[in-house]
């Protein structure tokens, strides 16, 4: 992948959809945990779902734009939205199983290393990311250690949960950054009903593969699935897609470690998760971290207005 071209920049419009996608991906893992389904038959519902809410809509006003991903040089964006897919279910599949074995705090703080793996990515792709977004991300990741206490236990199943987690946030890097390349010159609508659909037809095979139920589940776990198809799916993944047009996906990345307190502070009040006595200094650490990584990358992008800053933020 090559380095994007210089964005425009950031409209109200656009922060606004962040702060949505951050508020609604919250909600992800303590739904999850309470679903009474497998994890990846409730990733495969989560994707399908969305696909048949976007599907329609994006085929209908969107067909010259799906006609273009299959010819000449379309076709390395329709590439990119396959690869985004492919990633977005091995996230689905790890993250989403992470939660059900450890606790939502450790799942969603261990998940949160995702900047990391995107910062390098980025330097992999030749874009030499400034010193205080390095600095911001470490202090980010540190504070969403220490709100939710991502802390590996003695606990064989506990240690998977950790182990898949950290995957998890691995391979949404790599879901973020295809999603960037792709969301240069695709709609969101576009991008997503291909990114979506890819991912629920691998999470379909791989059900279908290992005999896990999709159906015959009680009540409360389909208003769960729902709850995350039309929260975390709709209007936190697919906002945060909307928002890599004018946002790099180092720093998506990095707004999305947002997700750890809100996630806690659900499961604490509905699952009865209590938080540690370091919440409040982890989230306030947190909070720094995000901040260098914003400010700092933008007052870069200001002094020398390269392509290698400007995609910073």
């Amino acid at each position: 992948m090559q380095p994007s071209s210089p964005r425009p920049p950031l409209d109200p419009l656009t922060g606004a959809a962040v702060a949505l996608a951050v508020v609604a991906v919250s909600s992800s893992g303590p739904l999850i945990a309470f679903a009474a389904a497998p994890a990846l038959a409730i990733a495969f519902w989560r994707n399908t779902l969305a696909v048949a809410v976007l599907g329609p809509f994006s085929l209908l006003r969107r067909r010259a734009e799906f006609r273009r991903l299959t010819v000449g040089a379309g076709r390395r964006e329709g590439w990119y939205c396959v690869l985004s897919g492919v990633a977005l279910a091995a996230h689905f599949a790890t993250w989403m199983s992470a939660v059900q074995l450890t606790s939502v705090a450790a799942a969603t703080a261990l998940g949160a290393t995702q900047p990391v793996w995107q910062g390098l990515i980025a330097r992999g792709q030749g874009r030499r990311l400034p010193a205080t977004v390095w600095a911001g991300i470490a202090v980010a990741v540190a504070g969403a250690a220490l709100a939710t206490g991502a802390d590996v236990t003695v606990s064989g199943r506990t240690v998977a949960g950790d182990l898949l987690a950290v995957a998890g946030g691995m391979f949404a890097a790599v879901y973020t950054a295809f999603g960037e390349r792709a969301r240069g010159s695709l709609s969101t609508t576009t991008y997503t009903t291909v990114c979506y659909g890819v991912c629920g037809a691998l999470l379909l095979v791989v059900c279908l593969a290992a005999g896990l139920p999709l159906t015959g589940y009680d009540g409360g776990t389909w208003l769960a699935i729902l709850g995350l198809v039309a929260g975390a799916q709709l209007l936190g993944h697919s906002m945060f897609n909307y928002a890599l047009h004018r946002v790099s996906a180092t720093t998506i990345s990095v707004l999305i470690l947002l997700e750890v307190p809100g996630a806690a502070l659900i499961a604490w009040w509905w699952l009865g998760q209590v938080p540690r006595p370091l919440a409040l200094p982890g989230l306030a650490l947190l909070l720094v971290g995000v901040a260098v990584v914003v400010i700092g990358g933008t007052r870069a992008a200001r002094v020398r207005r390269g392509p290698l800053l400007t995609d910073v933020c």
